[in-house]
C-alpha cells in the first residue's frame, strides 16, 4: 500500500513538472501554445470507481451510465455525477420535468457594450436549446431595459426586464453580480421560478440543454482547466481573502459562467459570495478572478450535487478534443477591447 501512495505521489509531481515546463515555454515562444494544449488531455482525469459508477442515480434522468464514458471521470469524491454526453437518457429527463410542472429560470447580465454584442444571439439560441418544451422565464438584467431585443418567444416562455444600476468598471459590473441575483432570488424570481441557471451573455447555445442538467446545486467544469492538477488551478491563494483557498483545498475549478440549482441552494451561494466580496472590499481587497474566485470557495465548502462536464459550457480556443462529443453552450469571441470601458 505504501508502495502504491508513493508511486501516486511521484506520478503527480511528473505531471506538474511537465506542464509547468511546457506551459513556461508556451509562455516565452507564443507557439507552443497549441503544443500545451495537447499535453494537458495526457493528464489523467482519474476514473469513478465501478461500485459507484453503477448505484449513481439522477432525479430527472434515472439510472445513470457513467460506465459509458470510461475515457472521463463521470463521478466526484463526495458522490455526485459529473455529466457527460451519453450517460443521462434525455428523454427519461424530459418527461419526469413535464410531470413536474416545473419553472426553470434563466438569469443573464447585459450591461454596457455586451448587450448589443451578444444579447440577441443568447436568447436566439436559447429559444432553440435550452430546457425546450419546459415553462422558462428569461431574466435580463440591464441598466438599459428600453435596448433588450423584444424577440418571438416560444409557448409557455416569458422574458422580463431586471433594471440595475450602471458600474464605472468591468470588474464591478462581476462583483455585484452576486448581490443583484441574491435580492432577485428573494423577489419575484424567487417565487415565479423552481430551478435558476446564472449564466454570463457573452455565449451561445449549440446543442440541447435540457433537464438533465438540473439538481439542487449545479457546477460547472471549467473549459480551460478540467485536466490540470489541483496545485496549477487559479485559485484565490492570498490568505486575507475570503476566497482565499491553501495549497490542499479545492476539488475542480468551476467556471463563474455557468451555475445554477433550486431557488434556496443558489439563494444560499449567492448570499456567501456576495458577504465575501463585501469582505474583500471592506480590506481593500479584490479576488483574483471576482466572484468567479468566492464561486470556487463556495463549492469546496458546499459540494455541488450534480457537475457539468466541460460539453455543458465549452470554448472553441482549446479547438477540438475526443471527450468532448456535443458542446451545448459555446464561448463567443472575447472581444474585450470593444465591450470593456
Amino acid at each position: 500500500m505504501a508502495l502504491k501512495e508513493g508511486l501516486r505521489a511521484w506520478k503527480r509531481i511528473f505531471w506538474r513538472l511537465i506542464l509547468l515546463a511546457v506551459g513556461f515555454s508556451g509562455l516565452l515562444l507564443h507557439g507552443l501554445l497549441p503544443t500545451v494544449r495537447y499535453l494537458e488531455t495526457l493528464i489523467p482525469m482519474g476514473t469513478c470507481p465501478f461500485a459507484k459508477m453503477s448505484l449513481l442515480r439522477d432525479n430527472f434522468s434515472g439510472l445513470l451510465r457513467l460506465w459509458t464514458r470510461p475515457e472521463v471521470l463521470t463521478c466526484t469524491s463526495w458522490g455526485a455525477p459529473i455529466i457527460w454526453d451519453g450517460t443521462f437518457d434525455p428523454d427519461a429527463a424530459q418527461q419526469e420535468a413535464l410531470q413536474q410542472n416545473l419553472t426553470i429560470g434563466l438569469t443573464v447580465f447585459a450591461v454596457g457594450r455586451y448587450l448589443e454584442k451578444y444579447l440577441q444571439h443568447f436568447l436566439m439560441t436559447a429559444e432553440q436549446h435550452f430546457m425546450v418544451g419546459q415553462r422558462v422565464v428569461y431574466y435580463v438584467f440591464t441598466e438599459r431595459p428600453a435596448a433588450v431585443p423584444r424577440l418571438r418567444l416560444g409557448p409557455r416562455r416569458q422574458l422580463r426586464v431586471e433594471p440595475v444600476s450602471r458600474q464605472q468598471r468591468w470588474q464591478d459590473v462581476s462583483m455585484a453580480r452576486m448581490r443583484t441575483l441574491h435580492a432577485a432570488l428573494g423577489g419575484r424570481l424567487g417565487r415565479e421560478a423552481d430551478f435558476v441557471f446564472c449564466m454570463d451573455v457573452d455565449q451561445y447555445f449549440s446543442g440541447a440543454f435540457g433537464p438533465e442538467a438540473l439538481a439542487d446545486s449545479v457546477a460547472q467544469l471549467h473549459a480551460w482547466h478540467y485536466h490540470w492538477p489541483r496545485p496549477l488551478l487559479p485559485y484565490e491563494r492570498d490568505a486575507r481573502s475570503a476566497a482565499a483557498l491553501s495549497s490542499d483545498e479545492g476539488d475542480f475549478y468551476y467556471h463563474g459562467a455557468l451555475f445554477g440549482g433550486t431557488v434556496a441552494a443558489v439563494r444560499g451561494l449567492t448570499a456567501h459570495c456576495a458577504r465575501g466580496q463585501e469582505q474583500d472590499r471592506m480590506r481593500g481587497l479584490e479576488a483574483r478572478w471576482h466572484d468567479e474566485s468566492h464561486l470556487n470557495k463556495y463549492f469546496w465548502l458546499y459540494k455541488p450535487a450534480k457537475v457539468l462536464s466541460p460539453e455543458f459550457c465549452w470554448s472553441p480556443e482549446i479547438g477540438r478534443r475526443a471527450e468532448i462529443r456535443r458542446p451545448r453552450l459555446l464561448w463567443a469571441p472575447k472581444e474585450y477591447a470593444q465591450v470593456r470601458d
